[in-house]
C-alpha cells in the first residue's frame, strides 16, 4: 500500500462518517416531526377536554389548558347509562376476545398442519368469505332465526371468526413451530389436543398477544352491530351510550333559548372531547402490556 493511499484512507473514512452523521440527524429529525404530528392531536384532545370551549373554538388554546374545568366529565359521568355501557363493553370485550381467540387460533393451527385432509379447499373457503358475504339483510334474518337478536350473545358469537387473524396465526404456526416437535411429542405419547394446549400455545405468546389486542380493540370500538341487533338499552355498549348522550345534548342545545341554550351548548362542546377520552383511555392503558409482543408477533405472523 502506497503512502498516498495510507493518508487518503482516514480522510475517506472521516468523510463517510460525516455523511452518515448528517443522514442520521435527518432521520432523527424526521422521526421527531412525525412523532409530534401523531402525538399532538391526542394531546390536544386531552387538554381541550379540560378547557373552556370558547377558548378552544377561538384557537386561544394550543399547548396548555385554558379556563380549566371538569364540567364535561362531571356531566358525562353523571349519566347512569354510562356505567351500564362500561359494564357491557367490558363483558363484550373480555368474553368476545376469549371466544374469538379460541376459534381463530384453533382454526389457524388446524390449517397449518400439512396432514389436514382437504386443507387447500378449506383455505380457499375461508379466503372466499373475506371478499364475499351475504349482506346485511340476510345476516339480520339469520341472527333472528337463531334467536340471537337482542341478546348478549349477538355481540360476541356471530362475528367472532376473523379470517385475516386466522391467516396471520396460520403463517405464524407454519414458520415458528417446527414439524419435528410434533414427531417428538408423539414419541412421548402426546396426543393432538395435549400437544396443542401444552406445547403450541405456550410457544405462541407473541401472536396470541397481537391477536388479543386486535380483537379487544375491535370489540371495544364496536357500535354498528349493537345499533342493528340490539334494542334493549340495558345491553347497549359504551360507544352506543356515548353516541346517544351526545345526540341528546346536541338536540337540547339546539332546541333551548337564551342562557339555558348557551349552557347546554357549552356542555355539549365540552363533552365531545370528554367522550373521546372516556371511550379510549381503558384500551390505551392495555396497549403497553402487549407492546413487547406486538412487533414480533406481527412480523413473524405476517402474510409474506
Amino acid at each position: 500500500m502506497s503512502a498516498m493511499e495510507t493518508v487518503a484512507q482516514p480522510a475517506l473514512h472521516k468523510q463517510k462518517r460525516r455523511s452518515w452523521d448528517v443522514m442520521e440527524w435527518l432521520l432523527y429529525s424526521f422521526a421527531i416531526v412525525m412523532l409530534i404530528l401523531i402525538v399532538y392531536p391526542i394531546y390536544f384532545i386531552v387538554i381541550a377536554s379540560f378547557s373552556d370551549p370558547a377558548a378552544v373554538a377561538n384557537g386561544q388554546m394550543w399547548l396548555f389548558p385554558k379556563g380549566f374545568t371538569l364540567d364535561g366529565y362531571k356531566e358525562l359521568l353523571n349519566h347512569s347509562k354510562i356505567w351500564i355501557g362500561y359494564r357491557n363493553t367490558l363483558l363484550y370485550t373480555v368474553v368476545g376476545t376469549i371466544i374469538s381467540l379460541a376459534i381463530n387460533v384453533s382454526a389457524a393451527y388446524a390449517l397449518s398442519r400439512k396432514d389436514l385432509v382437504g386443507r387447500k379447499s378449506i383455505n380457499i373457503f375461508f379466503i372466499f368469505t373475506m371478499f364475499f358475504n351475504g349482506g346485511l339483510i340476510p345476516t339480520f334474518l339469520t341472527i333472528r332465526d337463531f334467536h340471537l337478536y337482542d341478546t348478549f350473545l349477538v355481540m360476541v358469537l356471530p362475528f367472532s371468526v376473523a379470517v385475516f387473524n386466522i391467516i396471520v396465526a396460520r403463517t405464524f404456526f407454519q414458520s415458528s413451530i417446527p414439524g419435528d416437535l410434533w414427531e417428538a411429542a408423539q414419541l412421548d405419547g402426546c396426543g393432538n389436543l395435549k400437544y396443542y394446549v401444552q406445547i403450541v400455545l405456550p410457544l405462541s405468546k407473541a401472536i396470541l398477544s397481537v391477536l388479543a389486542l386486535w380483537t379487544a380493540v375491535g370489540y371495544w370500538n364496536s357500535y354498528f352491530n349493537a345499533l342493528i341487533y340490539l334494542k334493549d338499552q340495558d345491553l347497549y355498549p359504551l360507544q352506543l351510550v356515548l353516541r346517544n348522550i351526545l345526540i341528546t345534548n346536541q338536540m337540547q342545545s339546539s332546541m333551548g333559548t337564551g342562557e339555558a341554550a348557551l349552557i347546554a351548548m357549552r356542555l355539549a362542546n365540552l363533552m365531545r372531547y370528554s367522550v373521546i377520552i372516556v371511550s379510549t383511555l381503558p384500551i390505551m392503558c392495555m396497549y403497553p402490556f402487549v407492546q413487547k409482543y406486538f412487533n414480533q408477533g406481527v412480523m413473524i405472523g405476517a402474510v409474506k
